[in-house]
């Protein structure tokens, strides 16, 4: 890792042991993979916590463009629900918990939220949820 100064979104170290071996590898043949992986999701949760957009990325982080790379290509191959799914299921096994939740819970705004149209009504920003779940489960692990 760099010798920087820490943002308060960085992994710490602990945090980066669970996540670096869920981290996807280099793809095989190519350029060998130079960027350091940890600062790509520092960069990543740095842009999701503060909500600067990506061309604000502080210069101490990679590029920004590697860095919107990998975070678009997580969001659209898959990359993201996995990390989260593989987090939550570590975090419910050590809860001492099935790794996965036998059953779900409906308020009653959820059941008025869904008879409004869902999909319509609850459209949020264009900010991956999974990218930020997935840096809620790595603080709750």
């Amino acid at each position: 890792m760099n010798k920087r100064k820490p943002y308060p979104s960085d992994l710490t170290e602990q945090e980066w042991t669970i996540v670096e071996p869920l981290v996807p590898p280099p793809k095989s043949g190519g350029r060998p993979r130079e960027v350091d992986m940890r600062e790509v999701l520092n960069a990543i949760f740095y842009v999701l916590k503060s909500g600067c957009q990506w061309d604000m990325l502080p210069h101490d982080f990679p590029p920004k463009g590697t860095v919107y790379h990998y975070f678009n290509t997580w969001r659209k191959d898959g990359t993201w629900q996995h990390l989260n799914d593989q987090l939550r299921e570590q975090l419910r096994q050590k809860l001492g918990r099935e790794a996965t939740p036998s059953a779900g819970s409906m308020d009653s705004q959820s059941v008025k939220t869904t008879e409004k149209g869902a999909h319509v009504v609850t459209m949020g920003a264009k900010r991956s949820k999974d990218a930020n779940a997935t840096l809620l489960s790595i603080r709750k692990a």
